[in-house]
């Protein structure tokens, strides 16, 4: 039986990957081999040079766009203004997916997507304070009406 750990990320310059998730992020260091990173929520970091001996590759391919890491947020709003006064680059702005949920994506100091969406509690908050009826609000999403009204299972 095989048991997924962790999602591990290729890094450049340990030091200014560390200062990126800890600072803007608010991960904190779980566990910091030098080459090896662990952060809260799981993620790994790897330097790029162990990262070629394990694999036994020269070449590495950053931002290739074809994946990313996701977190939730209650301040969407706040972690968009810290961005753009830290001039994070953007994979695109703030903006409002079909469903309602406010995101934005940008990317890390190698490249790596991650995305920030709002938290579906507050997207749905947000449209129980607008007015809107639970029915409303499950049309709205596009969710059934169940995902609203039940508890969470397991």
């Amino acid at each position: 039986m095989l048991k997924f750990m962790t999602p591990l990320l290729v890094v450049r310059d340990m030091a200014r990957s560390k200062a990126f998730y800890t600072e803007l992020l608010g991960l904190e260091i779980v566990t910091d081999l030098g080459a090896n990173v662990t952060l809260t929520g799981g993620i790994a970091l790897q330097t790029l040079e162990s990262w070629q001996g394990f694999i036994e590759k020269e070449e590495i391919s950053f931002g290739g766009g074809c994946g990313e890491l996701y977190f939730e947020t209650f301040g969407i709003e706040e972690f968009a203004e810290k961005c753009a006064e830290k001039g994070v680059p953007l994979v695109h702005p703030l903006k409002e997916h079909g469903w309602g949920q406010r995101v934005i994506r940008i990317y890390d100091p190698d490249g790596h997507i991650l995305e920030i969406g709002e938290a579906m509690p507050a997207v749905v908050q947000r449209f129980l304070d607008s007015g809107m009826s639970i029915e409303q609000v499950a049309q709205r999403m596009g969710i059934p009406l169940e995902y609203l009204t039940q508890p969470p299972q397991g």
